[in-house]
């Protein structure tokens, strides 16, 4: 990498009391987990499961959480890579005010990001939650359910559908969660964008949203994306030897 580049990114988060770094899948590869809409991903090879069709069958739920344990076994085994690691110390420093991530895997937390800095815009993979009064169920607690009766789970308080704490296709996104960045992205004095193709919408929204208001962004994605040119500085490489570059040229 560039000393140059470097140079230039430790210098504006240097400066940096607000900055917002925005995360996608891109950032959780090196940790083993596929980036799902990559060829030869995920969903180039299983019809995605639409929300409406979750609610409407029973033989449709059963399929999704066939398909989401095995997503939770990668999430479980996964330990952070570099990029999260390098976000965590850039956290520690006191320069990112939060860590807005379309990923359910939690691993910013467990890098050490604290939970209350980390906006989580398409859920939480660890938990599931009845859709009817929102009570919290455990994921090997619905796992031994279905073992026992091949059937999909229902809330043991009321009775509802029990779905896993993630965003889903065709379901709204949170609410909260999708206020929260709004409100972050129009408060930042730096914005990253980092492993993710910015493709995905309203997400991909946020880094347009700081480019609007004039807030330096930096996209650092593998390949090139669409809104490469809102971008002050766009760098196509991993981002964790980028990033563990310029936590290394801040201890200097």
């Amino acid at each position: 990498m560039n000393d140059e580049i470097i140079e230039e990114l430790a210098g504006r988060v240097q400066q940096a009391r607000r900055m917002v770094i925005f995360t996608g899948a891109g950032v959780s590869t090196d940790s083993g987990i596929p980036d799902f809409r990559s060829p030869g991903g995920f969903w180039t090879k299983h019809k995605p499961i639409e929300y409406r069709e979750f609610l409407s069958s029973p033989e449709t739920r059963k399929e999704a959480w066939t398909r989401f344990f095995a997503i939770h076994d990668t999430i479980t085994k996964a330990v952070p890579g570099e990029t999260h690691r390098a976000i965590a110390r850039l956290a520690e420093r006191g320069n990112v005010a939060r860590v807005i991530t379309q990923n359910i895997d939690g691993l910013h937390q467990r890098a050490g990001v604290p939970h209350d800095q980390v906006i989580e815009i398409h859920g939480n993979g660890s938990l599931a939650r009845c859709l009817s009064c929102g009570a919290r169920h455990e994921i090997a607690e619905v796992r031994e359910a279905m073992m026992e009766t091949g059937e999909p789970p229902a809330c043991g308080t009321c009775g509802g559908i029990v779905k896993s704490a993630t965003i889903s296709f065709g379901q709204a996104m949170p609410e909260q969660e999708m206020a929260d960045s709004r409100a972050a992205t129009l408060d930042a004095d730096l914005f990253f964008a980092v492993g993710s193709s910015l493709q995905v919408f309203p997400a991909a929204g946020f880094p347009v949203t700081a480019s609007h208001n004039h807030t330096p962004l930096v996209i650092i994605n593998r390949e090139p994306t669409g809104l490469d040119g809102l971008a002050q500085l766009v760098i196509h490489a991993d981002a964790g030897p980028v990033l563990g570059a310029v936590v290394a040229k801040l201890a200097n």
